[in-house]
């Protein structure tokens, strides 16, 4: 009789599932997308300059005069990079030097003050190889040397020793030889630059133009002798914008954004619309008239902003809900509706008040209060899709001189943290009051920010991180200092 095999022995216990694949793409950063994740093996493929497309890093080198408006330019190009959630740094080549010397007069850039000019090489020696170390982490995309970088022999230092890390060059050169424009920097920098705190203004102004004329005499603008680089020149504030060899995406998004820069002087007024029904009962979203508080917000507000804007002309941009039209009715300027300043679209929440949320989507409550930046609402938005809509809208306000915006929380959240350079994931938790009037002030070296307050009464939409979002009349408190300092305090807020 044939022999039976024992069966074999089934494992006891639950079967284990494999994970399930997440894709998450709308949590990922801009600059994860900027280049490859994964090289499987070497390849000869290239961008077509021999530098390996994954492994794209790159050095924006200032160039230009002093009161050229090199360290605004860099300082936005950081603010509008981070922005996007692309990683970059500005090394200003000042502050390395300023370790040494704080406050040098004129003479000490003088090209034949021998111990200046080692000692000013020095710094920029310091600078690139900080730089050179920040490139090591792989997340980290564009640095940005802040410096005057006047000669050919600078630069072609510069390009051989980024070239020898790997890392490309774009040399971004402010030439300006319109006198008023000079003339406000030159102003600008003697209140505002380390370099003459605290000294005579009229002195400091003397020294300043003295600076100039040492570099003067030896400047040396991009030319064709300079053609293997790459370089934008941007001359008399995008007048003329001249571009040579741009290598890639990255390269050209950069180029994007500065040709639609100016560097004169102006500012930029938001404000939320007057409080709404929607608000006044804590409901989010929605097409709402304003509440007769809001409306009296809206005749005071062509005061508050005659008081701040004197009789500068101004443009109006607004949402297209009604709520903002009819806050800005009774502004005496040009007007202009954006369906891009729409509010943050809530999905099948819109209508709803958090304590409705929490009860009946309480999984996507928590989500949104544990990643408010990421967090998309059920056939909605997250700010991370704000900020991508609202792209065209920052270009458009660079291009521009003095605007007033009239909008929402979400989106002005998102307008904030651009000028401010805020924190991406405090950002969406920052307190911007009803009835409050920002004015906004791009400088050299920080963005002023000025906050007027209409004598209405209104609700409190902030909502802290956690809490149920009960709306009550703004507290005091919430009527003095910066909404960025404010908010992330407090770590929480509504929409």
């Amino acid at each position: 009789m044939p022999s039976v095999s024992e069966p074999k022995a089934v494992p006891s216990g639950p079967k284990e599932t494999p994970e399930q694949y997440k894709p998450e793409l709308s949590r990922s950063p801009q600059g994860d997308f900027m280049r490859p994740a994964i090289r499987t093996r070497k390849s000869s493929n290239t961008n077509g300059v021999g530098v390996q497309v994954e492994d794209t890093r790159i050095c924006v080198v200032m160039v230009g005069l002093p009161a050229r408006g090199k360290s605004l330019i860099a300082q936005k190009v950081v603010r509008y990079l981070g922005w996007l959630s692309i990683s970059a740094r500005c090394f200003n080549v000042g502050s390395y030097r300023r370790t040494n010397t704080p406050q040098p007069n004129a003479s000490f850039f003088d090209t034949s003050n021998k111990e200046g000019e080692r000692l000013r090489k020095a710094a920029a020696e310091a600078a690139v190889a900080d730089m050179i170390v920040w490139f090591k982490s792989p997340k980290n995309l564009i640095a940005i040397l802040d410096a005057t970088n006047s000669t050919k022999a600078r630069r072609r230092w510069i390009k051989d020793r980024c070239d020898s890390e790997g890392i490309e060059t774009l040399f971004v050169e402010s030439k300006c030889d319109e006198e008023d424009l000079i003339m406000s920097n030159i102003i600008e920098v003697k209140t505002t630059s380390p370099d003459y705190c605290g000294q005579d203004p009229e002195e400091a102004a003397k020294d300043f133009r003295e600076r100039i004329r040492m570099y003067e005499r030896v400047y040396e603008t991009l030319d064709e002798d300079e053609q293997d680089l790459t370089y934008c020149k941007i001359i008399n504030v995008g007048s003329q914008v001249i571009i040579n060899r741009i290598q890639d995406y990255l390269q050209s998004r950069v180029v994007y954004y500065l040709m639609n820069l100016h560097i004169k002087p102006r500012s930029i007024w938001i404000s939320r619309h007057g409080e709404s029904m929607f608000n006044v009962s804590g409901q989010i979203g929605g097409d709402a008239d304003l509440s007769p508080r809001g409306f009296r917000y809206a005749s005071e507000l062509p005061a508050l902003v005659r008081n701040s804007a004197g009789d500068a002309p101004l443009t109006v941009w607004t949402s297209t809900l009604k709520r903002t039209a009819q806050t800005a009715a009774h502004l005496p300027y040009e007007k202009l509706s954006w369906k891009a300043l729409d509010e943050l679209d809530s999905g099948v929440c819109d209508g709803l008040t958090y304590a409705d949320i929490e009860q009946q989507y309480p999984a996507d409550f928590a989500a949104r209060d544990a990643d408010k930046y990421n967090y998309r609402y059920l056939g909605g938005e997250s700010y991370r899709d704000v900020v991508i809509r609202l792209e065209p809208i920052i270009m458009e306000l660079e291009r521009s001189e003095n605007i007033l915006i009239v909008t929402h929380q979400a989106v002005l959240r998102c307008i904030y943290a651009y000028f401010m350079g805020s924190n991406q994931e405090q950002s969406p938790w920052m307190e911007v009051p009803l009835h409050c009037l920002i004015r906004l002030t791009p400088r050299a070296y920080k963005t002023e920010e000025e906050r007027m307050f209409a004598d209405v009464p209104a609700v409190s939409t902030w909502r802290e991180k956690g809490s149920k979002a009960v709306h009550a009349d703004t507290p005091e408190h919430s009527r003095r200092g910066s909404p960025s300092i404010v908010g992330m305090k407090k770590e929480g807020a509504a929409k």
